[in-house]
C-alpha cells in the first residue's frame, strides 16, 4: 500500500488515510484523556474493496500504542472485526466496567 498518508486530524476528532490527494478512509474517534472511542470507520465508496480500513485502524492502533496513555474502546463494528483478527493488540482494548 504505497503512497498512503496517514494523519490524525484532533480538531475533527478523526484519523484520515489519503492516497495520493484523495482521501480514502476515515476513522472517527472521541478521546476523554483516558481512552478513545473509535466510533465509525468509513471508506470512500470508490475506494472500497481495497483493504484500506484495514490500513487506517491499524495505523490508528499503532500510533495510540506507540503514545501508551490510552486504551480503546471499539464503538464501530469494524473496529471490533478488526481487533477480533489481530489478538495481538487485545492488551489495547478498555476493561468493561473500569471508568
Amino acid at each position: 500500500m504505497g503512497d498512503l498518508r496517514f494523519t490524525d486530524e484532533k480538531d475533527a476528532a478523526r484519523y484520515t488515510l489519503h492516497r495520493g490527494d484523495d482521501l480514502v478512509s476515515v476513522l472517527d474517534y472521541n478521546d476523554d484523556g483516558r481512552s478513545v472511542a473509535l466510533t465509525r470507520a468509513y471508506t470512500i465508496p470508490t475506494f472500497r474493496g481495497h483493504g484500506y480500513a484495514g490500513e487506517l485502524v491499524g495505523r490508528a492502533v499503532a500510533d495510540l500504542e506507540a503514545r501508551g496513555d490510552r486504551t480503546v474502546i471499539p464503538v464501530c463494528w469494524y473496529v471490533s472485526d478488526w481487533f477480533a483478527e489481530h489478538p495481538e493488540h487485545a492488551g489495547m482494548l478498555h476493561a468493561r466496567g473500569t471508568v
